[in-house]
C-alpha cells in the first residue's frame, strides 16, 4: 500500500490550513515517493509553516482617525472610553487602519470594538461586525398611501420579540438564498432551519418599522432597521471559534474579541461566502415586510433602496473594511449599492438620506445614526432617580409620563404591548449633535428626510415572559 500525506494528516498533526498546505504536501510526498519515513515527511511538511506568533503592535502604530466630539460631560465620559478601547484594539497585529464615528458608544471590554467603530484589516475579524450581522436599513416609497394606514398594515404584518414566525406561519426566503445556505459549511447545519424560522422577523432591542413622509415630496415612506437574525448569531459564533484557533496560534497575545481569520486560508472564503449569502437573507428579509404590508394595502412600492451598517467590505487595496454601526460612504461599496444610504437619529427625530462623501479620515464611512450615551440599565438607573422609583423600579404612571415627553407627537407602538423606556430618545445622544458633527467632519451630504409619523418596536418583551409569570 503506499503512503501519501494528505490535508488531514497535517490539521491531525495541529497544523492550520493555508495556502502553504499544497508546496508542504508536495514536499512530505516527495519524501515518501523517496522511501523516506513518515516522521520525514512530516518534518519536511513543517519546514513550509508560517513562522513565529505576531507580537501586538506597540501603542501609538497606528493613526487612529477621531470624528467627534464630546458636547457635555456624559459625552465626554464616552468619549474617552471610546477612544481607550480603540486604542487597545489597533494592537491587533494585522489592523492597518481605525476610524471612530460621531455617534460611537462602548460595546464590551476594553479592546473591543466600540458600535461606530470602522477597522481596516489584512484579516476577517468577526468580533467587529458583532453577532447581529448586517444589522441595516431599508426604505420603501409608498405614494398615495396615508402614514396611518401603511403603520397599522406593517403593524398587522411584522414580528417582534425573540424567536421566529410559529409553524404554520412561517415564510421562506427564495430559492437561491436557501440554496446557498445549503452549499456553505457554516451555514447549512443550524443556521439553514433558522433562516426560514427567522424570515420576516426583526428582533428587539432598537430594532424598528418606522413611517413618515419625505421632506422633499410628501410621499409616505417605511423605514425598516433590523440584522440577520439567528442565521447571522450562529454564523458569527462559528467565525469566532474559527478566528480564535487562528489566534491561539498565529497571535495568543490578541485579545480574544479581535481574533482574526486570515485572508489566505479556505476558511476566509468560506467566511467570506457565507457573510454575502447571510446579507442576501437580510435584505430579503427587509423587503418580504414591506411588500407583505404593500399587500395589505393593495398598494405599490415606487421606490426602495437600504444599506447594512455591521458588516465587512472589501476595496481595492485587499483590505477588509469592519463597520460596527458604521455606513458606508465610499463608491461602489456593493454590487447592489446607490449612491444613497439612510442613518435614523431617533424615533422622534427624521431619519437622515445622505449621500456619502468617501472622506478619508473616515475611511469611506458614515455614522449609523445617534448611539447611546448610557447602557440600557444605566439609563434606567438615572431615570428611576429622577422620578424617585422605590426598589420595584419605575411605576406605570413614571413609564407613562417618561413615554409622553419623549414621544410627543408621533405613535409609538410596542409589538409586545409594553413600553421599553430604554429605547426612547433620552437613552440615545443628541440627534442635533450627531447631525452638525456629520457635517463637520464631512462624512457625508443630507439630501432627503423621513419626517416622522409613527414606528413600532419590540418593546418590554420580557415583562410578561412565560417564566416571570410563573415566577408570580
Amino acid at each position: 500500500m503506499v503512503k501519501v500525506v494528505s490535508g488531514q494528516d497535517l490539521i491531525d498533526a495541529g497544523m492550520l490550513q493555508g495556502k502553504w498546505f499544497r508546496p508542504a504536501l508536495d514536499a512530505a510526498n516527495k519524501v515518501l515517493s523517496e522511501n523516506g519515513s513518515m516522521d520525514e515527511a512530516m518534518a519536511a511538511a513543517r519546514t513550509f509553516q508560517p513562522g513565529p506568533t505576531l507580537a501586538l503592535r506597540t501603542s501609538g502604530d497606528i493613526e487612529i482617525y477621531s470624528n467627534i466630539r464630546a458636547e457635555n460631560s456624559f459625552e465626554q465620559d464616552n468619549v474617552e472610553k471610546v477612544n481607550a478601547t480603540m486604542r487597545e484594539l489597533v494592537r491587533t497585529p494585522v489592523i492597518r487602519a481605525a476610524a471612530i464615528m460621531p455617534d460611537a458608544c462602548p460595546a464590551g471590554p476594553v479592546g473591543t470594538i466600540p458600535v461606530g467603530g470602522v477597522v481596516a484589516s489584512e484579516g476577517i475579524h468577526p468580533g467587529m461586525h458583532s453577532a447581529d450581522i448586517c444589522c441595516s436599513m431599508a426604505i420603501s416609497i409608498f405614494p398615495s398611501v396615508d402614514p396611518k394606514s401603511l403603520l397599522d398594515a406593517v403593524h398587522a404584518v411584522t414580528h417582534f420579540g425573540p424567536g421566529g414566525r410559529p409553524r404554520g406561519a412561517q415564510i421562506k426566503p427564495s430559492e437561491a438564498t436557501l440554496s446557498a445556505f445549503q452549499q456553505n459549511p457554516y451555514l447549512k447545519d443550524g443556521a439553514f432551519s433558522a433562516g426560514i424560522e427567522h424570515f420576516g422577523t426583526q428582533g428587539d432591542g432598537n430594532h424598528f418599522a418606522y413611517v413618515g413622509t419625505m421632506k422633499s415630496t410628501g410621499e409616505t415612506a417605511l423605514v425598516t432597521h433590523h440584522g440577520s437574525r439567528a442565521p447571522g448569531a450562529r454564523l458569527y459564533d462559528r467565525g469566532m471559534k474559527v478566528a480564535n484557533r487562528f489566534r491561539e496560534q498565529i497571535s495568543p497575545e490578541t485579545l480574544r474579541d479581535n481574533a482574526w481569520i486570515p485572508s489566505d486560508t479556505e476558511e476566509a472564503e468560506l467566511y467570506w461566502a457565507a457573510l454575502q449569502t447571510v446579507r442576501q437573507w437580510t435584505k430579503e428579509n427587509h423587503y418580504v415586510i414591506h411588500d407583505m404590508a404593500a399587500e395589505n394595502l393593495s398598494a405599490k412600492v415606487a421606490d426602495r433602496f437600504w444599506n447594512e451598517h455591521n458588516f465587512v467590505f472589501r476595496k481595492s487595496d485587499g483590505l477588509f473594511y469592519h463597520g460596527k454601526g458604521a455606513t458606508p460612504a465610499f463608491d461602489k461599496w456593493a454590487a447592489d449599492a446607490t449612491d444613497l444610504t439612510i442613518i435614523p437619529l431617533n424615533m422622534a427625530e427624521p431619519i437622515l438620506i445622505v449621500r456619502g462623501s468617501n472622506a478619508a479620515h473616515g475611511l469611506g464611512f458614515s455614522p449609523h445614526g445617534a448611539g447611546r450615551n448610557f447602557s440600557r440599565s444605566a439609563h434606567l438607573r438615572r431615570l428611576a432617580e429622577e422620578y424617585g422609583a422605590d426598589s420595584r423600579g419605575l411605576s406605570p404612571n413614571n413609564i407613562a409620563d417618561i413615554l409622553a415627553k419623549e414621544a410627543a407627537g408621533i405613535d409609538a407602538r410596542f409589538f409586545s404591548g409594553f413600553a421599553d423606556i430604554s429605547e426612547l430618545p433620552g437613552a440615545y445622544k443628541s440627534a442635533a449633535n450627531v447631525r452638525a458633527q456629520i457635517e463637520q467632519y464631512g462624512l457625508a451630504e443630507v439630501v432627503d428626510e423621513v419626517i416622522p409619523y409613527g414606528n413600532i418596536m419590540a418593546g418590554d418583551w420580557q415583562k410578561n415572559a412565560p417564566w416571570r409569570k410563573k415566577r408570580r
